[in-house]
């Protein structure tokens, strides 16, 4: 009779092992979306060719504030865009840079000597 009043007992809780219980831990993983900010502004300050420095800093805020919000993609879409305009700027101030250098040391240097022997020429047969 005591076993009996035992296996009555024993009926409302679960004999093998209950239903499983599964614990979902989502890890997100920080995504570094570089902004190029301080590129922007060292072009918007010494390279700003057609302005494509100030527009590439002005895009490289833009990915900023959207990586704040939490916009990854909107971020990275800037950021892409900044980056392109980046490299745009510094190629063509380089250029120029270039440019100018050769200008100073080649051809003036020849303009002027050009000048001189022609006023030479000239000035001599009177």
């Amino acid at each position: 009779m005591i076993k009996r009043e035992q296996q009555m007992v024993n009926w409302g809780t679960p004999q093998g092992p209950g239903p499983g219980v599964s614990t979902v831990v989502n890890i997100q993983t920080e995504t570094t979306v570089p902004d190029h900010i301080v590129w922007s502004l060292f072009n918007t300050i010494y390279f700003n060719y057609c302005c494509l420095g100030f527009v590439a800093f002005a895009y490289s805020v833009k990915s900023r504030d959207r990586k704040l919000v939490g916009d990854v993609i909107g971020a990275q879409e800037y950021a892409s865009t900044a980056k392109c305009l980046n490299i745009v700027a510094l190629v063509l101030g380089l250029l120029g840079t270039i440019g100018c250098i050769v200008l100073l040391v080649v051809v003036l240097p020849a303009a002027y000597h050009a000048v001189v022997q022609s006023m030479q020429h000239f000035g001599g047969g009177s």
